[in-house]
């Protein structure tokens, strides 16, 4: 048994089943690749996959076993390659990242900076969409660690770890009527269209439970995935907006009134989250510690390792997370121009 052999067989199954086309894609020849395909049928002594013809219209029991195991095989034999890599030189590589407008646009520039600067010659990729849209990118194998903020971020199948919490912002108009009020409640909120962003397609949102719990239905008028984009439409007074605080900007958002949520809303919580077989380079453990000073490489381990044998994590106090904030009004009085 070869790897390229296991190599031809994965992209077969990637291809759909399509010689022609996985042979297209390994850039080589479609007699090779059958040829191939035959030889390690042959000396496993299984049928892979059934045929019609000479053309391969499905996946058996004993392939779907083989699959997962070659795909297993060849995840390790990249993280040799990596170690490999690693080792001949530890300041070179690539780090690709999946995480939405909110971390791109407002936690991650610094982070990036600095990691540039210490790092000039791994290559970054950061790759934006919605939680659901970043899982599919790691299950693709599309990006290395992801970051997100929702309950769907907290995804079963990656070694997920919490690095901070953060709170929502009511952003409205200085003339707005909500600006008059000593504290903004629920029921006040209720009383007026919402623009904020878009929810999740799990059905869980901790935005319309709060006010469930309280036997209020919110007026959702608009949803984004741009906190850039909910203040705009906050400017054309369409409503008023709820995003993240550290989406407000006292200089460059003068115009609108920020009034905090940390009373009436939960916090939210951003994880990180990695393949379990994922091979973790020294750069990459940096990273994560520029994000969230508490995850060490020691604890990072001991994680991985935790949620090979439990399936998930659980030595980690949420409790104890700091706040990711550029400001944390505590009312309107204290950020308003």
């Amino acid at each position: 048994m070869k790897l390229q052999q296991l190599r031809y067989l994965l992209a077969i199954a990637e291809s759909g089943l399509n010689i022609t086309a996985a042979s297209e894609r390994l850039y080589t020849s479609q007699p090779g690749v059958s040829k191939q395909l035959k030889l390690l049928e042959e000396e496993l002594g299984l049928r892979l996959f059934s045929r019609n013809g000479k053309s391969l219209d499905g996946i058996t029991y004993a392939g779907n076993q083989v699959l997962e195991k070659a795909a297993n095989i060849m995840r390790e034999v990249e993280n040799i390659k990596q170690l490999a890599k690693e080792l001949q030189n530890e300041q070179e590589g690539s780090l690709s990242i999946g995480t939405t407008h909110t971390q791109a646009r407002y936690v991650l520039p610094d982070i990036l900076q600095a990691f540039r600067k210490r790092y000039p010659d791994v290559k970054l990729n950061l790759h934006q969409g919605t939680s659901e849209q970043i899982s599919e990118m790691m299950k693709s194998g599309l990006i290395d660690f992801a970051m997100a903020s929702t309950s769907g971020a907290k995804n079963s199948d990656m070694v997920t770890l919490p690095c901070y919490h953060w709170d929502r912002a009511i952003l409205m108009p200085k003339d707005h009527p909500l600006t008059k009020l000593e504290e903004v409640t629920l029921k006040d909120l209720a009383e007026y269209p919402i623009i904020t962003y878009v929810f999740s397609s799990n059905g869980r949102s901790s935005f319309k439970e709060a006010f469930h719990a309280e036997g209020l239905t919110p007026n959702i008028a608009i949803t984004a995935r741009d906190a850039d984009v909910i203040k705009t439409y906050v400017r054309k007074g369409l409503g008023i907006g709820i995003a993240a605080s550290m989406a407000y900007d006292a200089d460059e958002d003068a115009d609108l009134v920020a009034v905090s949520t940390h009373d009436i809303f939960p916090s939210c919580t951003t994880w990180l989250g990695f393949r379990e077989d994922q091979y973790i380079r020294s750069y990459m453990y940096d990273f994560i510690e520029m994000i969230a000073p508490h995850l060490s490489r020691q604890l990072i381990d001991d994680s991985v390792n935790e949620y090979r044998r439990e399936g998930y994590i659980r030595n980690i106090n949420e409790n104890q997370l700091p706040y990711k904030l550029i400001e944390r009004p505590k009312s309107k009085s204290q950020i308003a121009a």
